[in-house]
């Protein structure tokens, strides 16, 4: 009976693993579980992973001519950052939403790819990101290896396909 429950309870097999986003059921639930809180205060998480962000890699900033020459007081107060700080969050936190359709997720990572790859930004600066992200998980949330595990998948089925698009030369897309 335990498993017949837990079959209906999680849609089908926890286990299972979805042949496009490499995530179990139980996995993606564990993803949404844990974005939660951090979206529950979503522009001074998302302010904070950009300062992060400057501070680890100082280079990023010049990606942003809006703030380009600002201080973090300055650009904290930037409308435009602020913007930009709440798309991101918007995107990771539909993603996260979304993450049992992931090919539907995948459709959102490849035009997150062909908007970036507009503002000439590379793969590298993604891979910089994610280093962030995951300290940050780390630090602030206390994650466990199970939970970062299940991020870092999640984080590598995105870049997969933002780097579909990231990359290709501007007449294949």
């Amino acid at each position: 009976m335990g498993s017949l429950l837990s079959y209906f309870w999680w849609g089908g097999d926890p286990d299972e693993v979805s042949p496009v986003s490499g995530l179990s059921r139980r996995e993606v639930y564990v993803i949404q579980k844990s974005w939660a809180p951090v979206n529950a205060n979503m522009v001074a998480n998302g302010s904070e992973l950009f300062r992060r962000l400057f501070s680890t890699f100082p280079q990023t900033k010049d990606y942003f001519k809006m703030i380009k020459n600002q201080t973090e007081e300055q650009y904290s107060q930037n409308p435009q950052f602020k913007a930009h700080v709440i798309n991101l969050m918007t995107s990771i936190n539909l993603a996260v939403n979304t993450m049992n359709q992931p090919e539907l997720v995948a459709a959102m990572m490849n035009k997150i790819g062909e908007s970036h790859h507009r503002r000439r930004i590379k793969e590298q600066n993604f891979h910089e990101l994610k280093e962030v992200i995951v300290k940050m998980f780390i630090d602030v949330l206390k994650m466990d290896d199970a939970t970062l595990g299940a991020w870092s998948k999640t984080v590598d089925f995105w870049y997969k396909h933002i780097f579909e698009t990231l990359t290709q030369p501007e007449g294949t897309r």
